[in-house]
């Protein structure tokens, strides 16, 4: 077992995604023979992880998608972006991006549910998603007509560089300003708080004043409206004038003045 360290480095260096501690120990088991314990296993990928912290070493041992893979170091990202620029295989559109948020975040969720968040179709965007190895599926809902459930895969983990789907950046990490127009500090002017101790009359404000023009045009909209109520409705009084006993009443009470006059006389 003197050459441990070196049989999980070539493990660890020829598989293609990352490799889980039981996929390492069982493949030591059935080559070599060793039977290892986890914790035997963990302290000898430590000190190989320690091994190539060192500056001599452009790539680093990380433990990612629950489980361990070289993987380039910071320092030499741009070297390599400029290489990989032409190679368009896990390049990702917008909707593809969109569907495959909601995925991870929603998992397992059916495609009715996606275009339903999304509002627009999405046959072919998961289709992508399944063709670039990022996601997968993974059974049937006991809904009506058993819809096919969709999850990320192992692949998407490591396409994120992410140790699980738990390591997904939540709401709570997202800066707000980031998503708002103008400066905080406008809209906290803008709109003071209202404390316990804050006068009644502040909060109330002051009464609504109408402009000249304003108060013009509600008084004639205002007479306009009476005016057509009184001529749809029948003048009482000329009614009742009409139905009494007293002769001559009708005519005294349309003319005020001249009966006046006579009783002057």
């Amino acid at each position: 077992m003197s050459l441990l360290k070196q049989h999980i480095e070539a493990l660890v260096f020829c598989s293609e995604n990352s490799i889980t501690l039981e996929e390492i120990q069982a493949s030591l088991e059935l080559s070599m023979g060793w039977e290892l314990s986890e914790d035997e296993l963990r302290n000898a990928l430590e000190e190989t992880r320690q091994k190539y912290l060192a500056d001599e070493f452009a790539f680093e041992l990380s433990e990612i998608a629950d489980g361990y893979q070289f993987l380039t170091k910071k320092e030499y990202h741009s070297t390599l972006s400029a290489l990989i620029q032409h190679k368009a295989k896990k390049k990702l559109s917008v909707a593809q991006m969109e569907t495959l948020a909601i995925i991870a975040y929603k998992q397992p969720i059916s495609k009715t549910e996606i275009e339903h968040i999304r509002g627009v179709n999405c046959d072919y965007a998961v289709q992508k998603l399944l063709e670039k190895d990022l996601v997968e599926i993974q059974g049937k809902s006991d809904g009506p007509g058993r819809p096919i459930l969709y999850a990320t895969s192992q692949s998407f983990m490591d396409y994120f560089g992410i140790k699980s789907v738990n390591d997904l950046p939540q709401l709570k990490d997202l800066h707000a300003e980031q998503n708002e127009i103008g400066v905080a500090s406008d809209l906290m002017d803008a709109e003071p708080q209202l404390t316990s101790e804050t006068p009644p009359e502040e909060i109330i404000g002051e009464p609504l004043a109408l402009t000249p023009e304003e108060t013009s045009e509600t008084e004639e909209t205002f007479i306009v409206d009476s005016h057509l109520d009184s001529a749809q409705l029948p003048d009482r009084k000329k009614i009742f004038l009409e139905n009494s006993d007293l002769p001559g009443s009708l005519e005294e009470s349309e003319n005020p003045a001249s009966s006046s006059t006579e009783d002057s006389q």
